[in-house]
């Protein structure tokens, strides 16, 4: 202020409180709305930041039928189908006589498996089976507890024998419909054999062995493979035979991925094959 007019410029009385009444500050204006303006600007901000949910996997689902050629004639048929999904897999299987042989005898199994995937293996926790051979009718059940298979059901019963193998000495064995499935389903390229699968169908224990793959010129490539029993068969069967090879040849699918188009085996009765469908 100049000093030779230290009071005529404006007095101090002039307009002290006229000029903006204390009620219409600007930082009072709006005493309510300034909480919710802000609640509205912060959920708008962590909806837009938020990172995107990402969308669920869609379930693998995989099925095929194989028919059974023995003698060059149609014997019987294999289906399968399987579904994985958030880390379990649920898989049923048959297998039917069909052709010439469905006029000699009506052998059929229908068998059900459930478990988890873990690393790519898989873990069952369940397993059911209901056979006939024409001459014998059984059923089976087993679930697993921490990899160790139970038998909760094999009918008809029968007495023990000597060559019985104990369920509790069998963990880290799957049953036979998820060795079908893990054997046979379709994998990526480069996934093909070098497998081996520890079995267990509730009275008996077998392996399954897939060998190194070899490709051939046609995109096919191929696997040797063998089926070894190893325990809980009688000796008859075991000086029979414990060995049966086999091969495994894959061609590529539509969808880019490996499936299995043959298995070319033998078997007690001769040579045999399951050829895709």
């Amino acid at each position: 202020m100049h000093p030779v007019l230290p009071r005529l410029a404006l007095p101090r009385l002039a307009l002290p409180r006229l000029a903006l009444p204390r009620r219409a500050l600007p930082r009072r204006a709006l005493p309510r709305r300034a909480p919710a303006c802000a609640l509205i600007c912060a959920l708008l901000t962590a909806a837009l930041l938020a990172p995107a949910r990402p969308a669920a996997a869609e379930p693998l689902r995989q099925e095929a039928s194989f028919d059974l050629v023995m003698l060059g004639l149609t014997a019987g048929n294999l289906t399968f189908a399987g579904v994985e999904e958030e880390g379990s897999y649920a898989v049923t299987g048959t297998l039917a006589s069909g052709g010439i042989l469905a006029f000699i005898r009506k052998v059929r199994y229908d068998a059900e498996a459930r478990g988890r995937v873990q690393d790519g293996r898989y873990i069952p926790r369940s397993y059911s089976e209901k056979a006939d051979t024409g001459k014998r009718q059984s059923e089976a059940e087993m679930t697993y507890d921490d990899g160790v298979p139970r038998v909760m059901k094999y009918a008809p019963p029968r007495g023990k024998r000597e060559w019985d193998v104990d369920p509790a000495t069998q963990a880290g064995t799957v049953d036979i419909l998820t060795a079908l499935y893990a054997t046979l389903q379709d994998v990526a390229p480069g996934q093909e054999c070098n497998r081996e699968t520890a079995m267990f169908d509730g009275r008996r224990a077998s392996r399954l062995t897939l060998g190194a793959p070899t490709a051939g010129e046609d995109g096919s490539v191929t696997c040797p493979g063998a089926y070894r029993r190893v325990a809980g068969f009688s000796p008859e069967d075991m000086a029979e035979r414990t060995e049966f090879p086999f091969t495994l040849t894959y061609a590529p699918g539509p969808d880019g991925r490996m499936r299995v188009i043959e298995v070319a085996m033998e078997t007690l009765y001769g040579r045999a094959r399951l050829v895709r469908q």
